[in-house]
């Protein structure tokens, strides 16, 4: 195995025409009670928004996957979580969404880099599933 075939690096960048607060505001709840498929279903998590806080898709009776940790929150510019995201495997995943103000709103950048074996249906989908997610927070923020 040579190293593009145990790491991945996305990078996708939206424009939003809201204030970096309303973006991240929106950012927070389509990561957590809001999130939602690429193909429409709902799939509510939970988003502890502090260091150190869990991302996790709470199932009941104590039972659930854990996706990462907050790793940094500096609201509502940084937000950066580490962990295996929705990969049940061992790898180990970092992603960072960076919100700059810009002329008449709100940029993010995402980038998530993940280091391991990484199956092959992840390797495609990532893609599509935060573009779809950028594009929830970006209808949410402008309403």
């Amino acid at each position: 195995m040579n190293l593009d075939e145990l790491s991945l690096d996305i990078s996708q960048n939206i424009d939003i025409s809201a204030p970096p607060g309303d973006v991240f505001r929106s950012l927070l709840k389509k990561l957590a009670e809001e999130n939602t498929t690429p193909g429409g279903n709902t799939m509510p998590m939970v988003l502890e928004p502090w260091p150190g806080g869990r991302w996790f898709r709470d199932l009941g009776d104590k039972q659930g996957h854990l996706w990462g940790f907050v790793q940094v929150i500096k609201s509502p510019t940084l937000l950066e979580l580490n962990g295996p995201m929705f990969m049940s495997y061992p790898v180990a995943g970092h992603m960072q969404l960076r919100l700059t103000q810009i002329p008449g709103g709100t940029n993010i950048a995402l980038r998530h880099r993940v280091l391991g074996h990484i199956e092959e249906d992840h390797r495609t989908g990532i893609v599509p599933g935060w573009e779809h997610m950028l594009k929830c927070v970006k209808q949410s923020a402008e309403g």
